[in-house]
């Protein structure tokens, strides 16, 4: 490798290891899949330092810095840092702009450590910028299909069988409905950006120029899909998932009931698991009150109610596919049945799973 580096495309398209030494609290608001944080000041030493540049200006700035990151403190840094260095000797470091901190650790590592050691170039914002710009052009340049269908016909599923899918709701950690919060929660927007971002920059290396992507609208749960690549969205073709009500409500149970109830109780333990669970469903619920209106509000309350008391007293899911069967017929397809009308003209195929995954890998195969 160069010393320092300024091919980003390499540096995503390869993984390669990077060590971010900005303050935790920039780390926490927009970073890279799998970095690490090791920082050359925390949050209060970097308060500290920015207001004496403030008022006192950058040499003054400077000489604060070093005092602060001094003895022991600095000791224990340069070696976190050379132990990612030596874990990683392939990696790179960086800091917001690719300038002074990023500097000051290449420098100490190379002095106290003997490590010789890449640092990015333009630092985060420029790769920040240069995902950006990989998710606009892929907007512009590639092709896209909308993958539809009523609630719990298992559309995420059939994106993870292509080669060419794009899972919004992974990279946002949301299944996308009011019900679709996970435990773990979801990332900050940029860190959403980004790994979306990532994604379709491995893909387009891999020959593909056309991507299959979910029917989300604007937000999976509170992550907005990128401006222009929503924009391309509302006009590209449209492909319909077909499955049985039956199967459909048996799909929304495992996922939203079963499955999001033991991620719950993994977390949290059996008790509070459960208890925090029945919160976050009956408060999934409560978003939809004013759309559902009272009475059917009220009637969908009481049944998921008589669900958890059940599922905790006898360990029996089966009261709950009372209430989904009766949201899915009563709200989500009367809901996607007007959706599906004033788009009717951007169909294109509809099919069960069998019949889509044939119909888009037909129509997708990657280039080269």
């Amino acid at each position: 490798m160069p010393d320092n580096l300024t091919d980003y495309r390499h540096i995503f398209l390869n993984d390669v290891p990077m060590m971010d030494v900005r303050a935790p609290v920039e780390f926490g608001q927009g970073a890279f899949p799998g970095v690490a944080n090791l920082p050359l000041m925390d949050d209060g030493e970097r308060q500290q330092v920015g207001t004496c540049y403030k008022h006192k200006g950058q040499e003054a700035a400077i000489a604060l810095g070093h005092q602060l990151v001094s003895g022991a403190t600095k000791r224990q840094r340069i070696e976190a840092w050379a132990q990612f260095a030596r874990a990683h000797p392939q990696g790179v470091l960086y800091c917001f702009r690719g300038g002074l901190r990023s500097q000051i650790v290449q420098q100490w590592l190379l002095n106290e450590a003997g490590i010789d050691y890449p640092r990015v170039v333009g630092g985060y914002k420029a790769m920040r910028g240069f995902l950006i710009g990989t998710t606009q052009a892929a907007a512009a340049e590639c092709g896209f299909v909308v993958l539809s269908g009523l609630t719990g016909t298992g559309k995420t599923e059939v994106i993870a069988q292509l080669s060419n899918g794009l899972d919004l709701e992974g990279h946002a950690n949301h299944r996308g409905s009011s019900f679709g919060q996970r435990v773990s929660g979801q990332p900050t927007q940029i860190d959403f950006e980004n790994r979306l971002a990532i994604d379709v920059l491995k893909r387009r290396a891999r020959g593909h120029e056309t991507f299959v992507l979910e029917d989300e609208g604007r937000h999976v749960g509170s992550c907005s899909v990128p401006l222009e690549l929503r924009q391309r969205l509302e006009r590209v073709p449209i492909v319909c998932l077909e499955d049985a009500f039956d199967a459909r409500v048996e799909r929304i149970l495992r996922d939203y009931v079963q499955q999001q109830c033991a991620d719950f109780v993994a977390v949290h333990g059996d008790a509070a698991g459960t208890d925090l669970f029945a919160a976050r469903l009956l408060d999934s619920l409560g978003k939809l009150a004013k759309r559902l209106g009272g009475d059917r509000y009220q009637a969908l309350r009481g049944s998921m109610l008589a669900a958890l008391v059940q599922q905790r007293s006898r360990g029996d899911l089966s009261l709950h596919r009372d209430w989904i069967a009766a949201l899915m017929r009563d709200y989500y397809d009367p809901m996607y049945a007007y959706q599906r009308r004033s788009r009717a003209d951007r169909i294109v195929f509809q099919g069960d799973h069998r019949a889509v995954l044939d119909f888009l890998r037909s129509q997708s195969a990657p280039r080269g």
